[in-house]
């Protein structure tokens, strides 16, 4: 019996958010950056081909670039998963676009962290959720503690993201784009959780006596 439209259409969704999540924003930057010489963000900083260090090694400017261009992977990658397979496809390829992010095939799946990718995976299928989504990041900030532990404050933050999805959809509460949640918006907040959290765990962060943040594995270098 042959699959039906709509898993062949959340199947392209899923291809095509994969796709999107492995452009790499962070590498670009890199490049694009006026240096004598390329600087490559797996050997400088954190070692992480993200945002957070791309802020650090190369400015504000192409750490917010890098930022919004991360978030736009997983947006992006939501609208197109809707028009192909309705609030279903918008998860499955911005849960597709984390994980890219994360585990890139191009490079041996020397990705980013996916933190970025998330905020445009919720903006794109549970912008209902985003308020709370800042508020969390916010209080998790103003406590030294987890401001510190960016795995505990990670962790922090997925597991309020995942438990508001169930919540969402076991009430059949709008989400800001369907009048309803689906069933597949939590089953997306936990794939992309745990996608974010194996890449903490493989990558830890600690800060240095000036405040900076550097790979832990770098440290004992």
């Amino acid at each position: 019996m042959p699959p039906s439209p709509l898993v062949l259409s959340t199947l392209t969704a899923t291809t095509v958010g994969y796709l999107l999540g492995t452009v790499p924003s962070a590498d670009l930057a890199a490049k694009a950056a006026e240096r004598e010489q390329t600087i490559d963000l797996r050997e400088s900083g954190t070692g992480n081909p993200g945002a957070t260090n791309a802020a650090e090694v190369l400015g504000k400017k192409w750490g917010a670039a890098v930022l919004g261009a991360d978030i736009a992977k997983a947006g992006l990658a939501s609208v197109l998963g809707r028009r192909l397979a309705g609030p279903v496809g918008a998860t499955a390829a911005s849960t597709a676009a984390v994980i890219g992010h994360c585990y890139p095939i191009w490079n041996g799946g020397k990705g980013g962290k996916g933190v970025a990718a998330s905020i445009g995976q919720v903006l794109g299928t549970f912008p209902a959720y985003f308020p709370l989504d800042v508020g969390v990041a916010v209080a998790t900030a103003a406590l030294p503690t987890l401001k510190e532990r960016a795995f505990v404050a990670n962790s922090t933050a997925s597991a309020v993201w995942v438990a508001s999805a169930l919540v969402w959809w076991k009430k059949q509460w709008p989400t800001g784009w369907d009048d309803s949640a689906h069933g597949s918006l939590p089953i997306g907040a936990a794939v992309s959780s745990l996608c974010i959290a194996s890449k903490f765990l493989a990558n830890p962060i600690e800060r240095d006596a000036e405040g900076n943040a550097i790979g832990i594995e770098r440290v004992a270098q």
